[in-house]
């Protein structure tokens, strides 16, 4: 069973995805449509940051997740050598 905790931060995380979405959805959908001049384009970044952002998003989750099976697989063989 979850605890308060675990669902708060669980509901969290839905919050700032679906926040996130929104946000990267009209950024890269909607924006390009309404006149450069409006007032919405000065809630945003400029268009090229709506490639290059996610590109070094998935660049350092690739870093993070080989970093995590290198140390898992360290420390396999480390322990193997001991027995």
């Amino acid at each position: 069973m979850a605890t308060w905790t675990d669902r708060a931060v669980g509901m969290g995380l839905v919050v700032f995805s679906i926040l996130l979405f929104t946000y990267y959805s009209i950024w890269v959908i909607v924006l390009p449509f309404v006149n450069s001049d409006h007032a919405i384009h000065h809630y945003f970044l400029p268009r090229e940051y709506s490639v290059i952002l996610p590109v070094v998003a998935a660049l350092v989750l690739v870093l993070f997740i080989g970093g995590f099976i290198t140390v898992v697989l360290w420390k396999n063989k480390q322990k193997k050598k001991v027995q």
